[in-house]
């Protein structure tokens, strides 16, 4: 009989490829321009601090790493999917001073470029949002805008508008060229360790039957963070009253590691009790969001998907218990 559990590993979807994330080791499996499959370990740290056990702390320090290892991952994909190509052998023999550049510091580019996309989120989902809302409240006057009520309806309309934004992105994402490939190996990653999950072998047969929507997805987790930031800025706005549009925007910049600690722990909860109604209700929209960041993938995706879970699942089955 099959043993049906949840499990720890989670992914990430590359170019033509998927990085699988195991309780002690970390893999990529990428599809060469060959039509081969390259498998390769992504070297993480053995150690796990104290603070990477604490709840509410955890969940910022996963995210950041993730985010490091999910961006390296990502650019060593796109490379390694040229491998084979006519076009990549002519490449390899004219490299401009930035490529060689790029290759000699990789980690100070992986991290550049992390701060960048946390730069561009912040940007855009915390900075902009706020910036909106302080102009309409500059066109209501101090009077109106000063009231405790209007002050909720002013955070709430922000957090509205953050919802929004983050749609339009997910939107505009998915019309950008090749990305669909992308999103079929996401849907790959989910539907693998979804059959991972139900005890079954995992072969092609077996992951074309299971769902690719899973409610432990980076997706779900940022919907609960832009859900959450609503709840606690909102409070916060209570608390503090009127203040200064610059003191609003740190103040939420601030506030970002606790939000992030919090949805981590109500991803973990939910996940673990996906079975109960309450939590079903909660997992909903992370699944709907699913939609737009996933699709059916086709049988040389799930093979990719396949190698890249083989590689970390752990010989004690009891290591990935969720």
């Amino acid at each position: 009989m099959a043993t049906v559990k949840k499990t720890t590993i989670g992914g990430q979807a590359l170019i033509e490829g998927i990085m699988m994330n195991g309780p002690f080791r970390t893999s990529m499996a990428v599809r060469k321009g060959d039509g081969t499959i390259y498998i390769e370990e992504v070297k993480q740290s053995e150690k796990m601090t104290f603070f990477e056990k604490m709840p509410f702390v955890r969940g910022c320090i996963k995210f950041w790493k993730m985010l490091v290892t999910g961006t390296d991952a990502l650019m060593r994909s796109a490379d390694i999917s040229e491998e084979g190509t006519p076009e990549e052998e002519k490449a390899k023999q004219k490299k401009s001073a930035l490529d060689e550049y790029m290759e000699k510091h990789s980690n100070l580019m992986v991290t550049l470029s992390a701060i960048l996309g946390i730069a561009i989120s912040v940007g855009l989902f915390i900075f902009l949002p706020r910036l909106l809302v302080e102009i309409a409240a500059k066109l209501m006057g101090d009077e109106l805008s000063d009231k405790t009520w209007m002050s909720v309806v002013l955070n709430i309309a922000e957090g509205v508008l953050r919802m929004v934004f983050f749609l339009i992105y997910l939107g505009l994402s998915s019309k950008v060229e090749g990305i669909d490939r992308v999103w079929r190996y996401h849907g790959a990653e989910h539907k693998t360790i979804a059959c991972y999950e139900a005890g079954k072998p995992l072969t092609v047969e077996n992951i074309k039957e299971c769902s690719r929507f899973h409610p432990r997805c980076g997706t779900a987790f940022m919907f609960i963070v832009l859900a959450i930031s609503i709840i606690i800025y909102t409070i916060i706005g209570i608390i503090i009253g009127d203040q200064k549009a610059i003191v609003n925007i740190l103040l939420r910049l601030i506030l970002i590691p606790f939000i992030c600690g919090i949805s981590y722990e109500i991803l973990r909860f939910v996940g673990r009790h996906d079975t109960n109604p309450i939590c079903k209700v909660l997992s909903m929209p992370g699944l709907w969001l699913q939609r737009m960041t996933t699709r059916e993938p086709d049988e040389p995706i799930i093979e990719v998907a396949i190698a890249a879970m083989q590689a970390v699942i752990p010989e004690n089955a009891d290591d990935d218990v969720w």
